[in-house]
């Protein structure tokens, strides 16, 4: 496995915190952060192929149609759009 370096700056707090994780897993911080980021890799690829999977073959057109079904009315209370937020 060939490796590479990352000047990584991290907040005190967040360092701290990660450095007290390492020490109570027995491993060093950098062994620590790799693990970390490895899990996070894994977890948002496995996120994205879930999606794909999902999705299937889906097109937007498909969508635009079942969104034309729905009435033109005014919203329920709580689901108008906010102020500010462009709408489509």
């Amino acid at each position: 496995m060939s490796k590479a370096t990352y000047p990584l700056k991290l907040p005190a707090s967040i360092k701290k915190a990660a450095a007290r994780l390492a020490r109570e897993d027995g491993v060093s911080l950098n062994q620590w952060i790799s693990s970390a980021v490895a899990q996070k890799v894994g977890a948002v690829e496995t996120a994205a192929a879930f999606f794909s999977r999902r999705a299937g073959d889906a097109r937007l057109e498909d969508l635009h149609a079942i969104l034309a079904l729905a009435p033109d009315r005014a919203p329920d209370l709580g689901d108008e759009i906010p102020d500010g937020v462009p709408r489509a």
